[in-house]
């Protein structure tokens, strides 16, 4: 297990931010709820605070934290903005600094970022609002297989898995209703994992977790995530030592090519060739009752409270 330096909860308040208002602020509720709820059980004092209800720096003074937990996800609190609050405030706050959320936030830098550093993720088209496209043009540069996101949304919100010209120009215009970029990647298909990091300077690499979408979702979609009995999380994932061992290893150094700080969780697909695609990593992972992180970390002798106080002792650790 990762070391941290540890603090005496007794003498800090901790900020939990949840809600928010993008669009998984329903799903940020359970995270920080989930959150709050340990860390009270470790004995911190704690602070709940939703951006949404008023001004979040107001907030903060009144409440006077010696550091804040993030639990807000998606535009306006993985994106970097929030954590440039707690920066120019001058408050210690969990997981990745500025750049390292708003480049995990962005799902084209961050493949880009992935591409220049010899990591191998899917090809792409990237589309803004506005500009012409053709949907023959598209399915011959990528092929006919798509999956089509916005650049900047988690939770698989606006993301769709097409096969047709038709599906490809439907999924296209839904994704433009969630951000003014869009990005057209080769769908690979294959065995999805995912890997979380924790650490700051010294970093480990959790359990792989394979994920196996149940019911009516074909992908890791919105209801495969956060309902009950959505996906199945099979720890550790049916696949060799070898490949265990490389998907580590990309995960490790996904975290520390954007500049990842705490924890983050990066998400990948095992073709049927055996080779490792990096899809993405996330920067504040959902901590809900069906949520990936805790399950690894529980695989990996860490409970769920004492999960929360490690994020909140490496919050607290000096920046290199």
């Amino acid at each position: 297990m990762i070391s941290t330096t540890p603090c005496n909860p007794q003498d800090l308040t901790v900020a939990v931010l949840l809600g928010g208002t993008s669009t998984e602020r329903e799903v940020s509720l359970d995270s920080g709820a989930a959150a709050a709820k340990a860390l009270r059980g470790e004995g911190f004092k704690v602070i709940e605070i939703d951006p949404a209800t008023s001004p979040v720096v107001e907030q903060l003074l009144y409440a006077g934290p010696d550091v804040v937990f993030f639990a807000l996800h998606g535009k306006d609190g993985e994106d970097g903005s929030m954590q440039g609050v707690c920066e120019m405030m001058g408050i210690p706050y969990t997981g990745s600094g500025v750049l390292g959320s708003a480049l995990a936030m962005d799902k084209v830098r961050a493949k880009r970022v992935y591409e220049a550093e010899g990591l191998r993720t899917p090809d792409m088209v990237v589309l803004h609002a506005h500009d012409a496209y053709d949907i023959a043009d598209l399915q011959a540069s990528i092929g006919t297989k798509c999956a089509v996101k916005p650049a900047q949304a988690g939770s698989a919100f606006g993301i769709s898995i097409t096969e047709t010209p038709d599906e490809l120009q439907h999924a296209i215009e839904t994704a433009f209703e969630h951000d003014s970029s869009v990005l057209v990647e080769r769908c690979v298909e294959g065995t999805e994992v995912t890997i979380a990091v924790l650490g700051n300077d010294e970093i480990e690499a959790l359990p792989v977790i394979e994920i196996v979408p149940q019911g009516e979702s074909t992908f890791y979609d919105y209801d495969a995530k956060y309902q009950v009995g959505g996906a199945q999380h099979i720890i550790p994932a049916r696949i060799d030592d070898g490949l265990t061992t490389e998907c580590q290893s990309i995960a490790l150094a996904a975290h520390r090519v954007l500049g990842c700080r705490g924890v983050s969780r990066s998400d990948l697909i095992i073709d049927n060739d055996d080779t490792c695609w990096l899809l993405e990593t996330n920067t504040i992972p959902g901590l809900t009752e069906t949520s990936l992180l805790p399950d690894a970390a529980s695989k990996a002798g860490i409970p769920f409270p004492t999960l929360c106080r490690m994020l909140v002792e490496l919050a607290l650790e000096p920046k290199a």
